[in-house]
This record gives C-alpha cells, structure tokens and sequence, in this order.
C-alpha cells in the first residue's frame, strides 16, 4: 500500500498521504504499480471519448479536452519532462550544459515543437476512440499501459545522470527481466484487442522508449525524471495511434 500511495502521488494529482521513506523496495513497488495508480486518470479520458461520442460533439475538440484533462491529473507534469528533454538534447553535445537547460523549466523551440508533435498526435488518435464504450475503454488502457515506460527507463540497467532528483531516486530499480515480462503482459492484453495492430503498437512503443532511453544516456550520461515523462508522453501517442480504429 506505501508503494501504490506513493505512485499514485507520484504520477497523478489525487490527494494521498506523503511517503516520507522512500526505500528501494518501496520505490520499485511504485514503478510497478504505476499502470494502476493512473488508473483513474485513464477512465476519464474514456469517459470523455465516451460521452463526447454520445453527445455527437466534434471529436477532434473532445480529444483535445480528454488531454487537457490528463494533463491536469498528472500536474502537466510529463508534459514539463518531454518539453525539457527536447531542449536538452538540442541545447548542445555538452553533458553539463544539457542538464543545466533542462533544469531550467522553460520551454524553448525544441520542447515547445515537442509539445506540438507529440499532444498532436495523441489528440488526432484520441479523436477516434469516441464510437463506441469499447474505445473508449481502450482509450482509458492506453493511458494505464503508457505508464509502462517507466518500467524500461528505470531498469537495472540504466544509470541515474544525477546523484540526486527523482531520477537517483528511481534509476536502477526494475529487474530487466521484470521489464521484460510487464511489456510482454502488455502485448499480450493488446492483442485481445487486436491480435496484429496491437502487438504491434506494444512492440513500437516500447522501441520508441528504448530509443529514448539510449540517446538519453548516450547524451547526459544516464537519465533523469525529465526522461520519465518524456517517455510516457512518448510512449501514449504511439499506443493511441497504433490503437485508433483497432478490432
């Protein structure tokens, strides 16, 4: 229960009492969980497609609420994390210097193209999961499953690029092989939706947070909470595209 309350505090903006010892076990615990602390943040996003649908609302225009909704359960927080990662890796090949850019917290032209790319395409994805409560249920999977990422970026095998943040704090915790196994559990509850689109979605998006995960490293020499958003963010659009009109 410490390692869901934590995730649940980590990742979205429901009130849960603090966890003030945040051991290994307890952090690994939250990492795993993550799928399900976001749980009710996936749900109103189907809610959204789902009754925007019913309501014969322009579908594109609920997409875009759906997100800002997501945005606002998690404190925009993965946002902050995808629009740092992308000026950092463009700031300059100096190690320092990235990390320094994204510490800032502004948005520069790199993070904010990122912001537009990546909602975008969640949002035009999003805009087709308003048919039926079967996509709208997808919809809201797809949000659980995005938290996923975090499974890969904070496996055992990739380092912290600082010796303090959230990413000190949560780097190195996942077994590989439970990495491994979590992503397989996905594709495999993917393909009851589609048997080919879905284990194809699984498959992309993992190779896109595995992706991101190398350049990180190569780049700042490990990775940081910036990293974790990022991948999430990452991670959502190419689940709700590879999803959009499956089954």
């Amino acid at each position: 229960m410490k390692a869901l309350r934590l995730s649940v505090g980590m990742l979205t903006c429901i009130p849960v009492p603090a966890v003030m010892d945040v051991t290994p076990r307890v952090a690994r615990g939250a990492l795993l969980c993550a799928p399900l602390a976001v749980a009710p943040l996936g749900a109103a996003v189907g809610l959204a497609c789902w009754a925007g649908g019913r309501a014969d609302l322009p579908p594109l225009a609920v997409a875009f609420v759906a997100i800002g909704l997501l945005a606002l359960g998690s404190r925009a927080l993965h946002l902050d994390g995808l629009s740092d990662v992308a000026d950092g890796l463009t700031a300059s090949y100096d190690r320092a210097r990235s990390l320094e850019v994204m510490k800032g917290g502004t948005a520069g032209p790199a993070g904010a193209a990122a912001l537009v790319v990546v909602l975008g395409a969640q949002a035009a994805a999003l805009a087709t999961y308003g048919a039926s409560a079967r996509d709208a249920v997808v919809a809201g999977a797809c949000v659980a499953a995005s938290r996923g990422a975090l499974w890969i970026v904070c496996a055992a095998v990739v380092p912290p690029a600082r010796a303090d943040g959230l990413g000190a704090t949560f780097a190195r915790r996942v077994p590989v092989a439970v990495t491994v196994t979590g992503w397989m559990a996905l594709a495999a509850l993917a393909a009851l939706v589609d048997p080919v689109r879905g284990l194809l979605a699984v498959t992309v998006a993992a190779a896109a947070v595995l992706l991101l995960t190398w350049r990180c490293v190569r780049r700042f020499g490990g990775v940081t909470g910036d990293v974790y958003g990022a991948a999430i963010e990452v991670a959502l659009a190419v689940l709700l595209v590879g999803l959009a009109g499956a089954g």
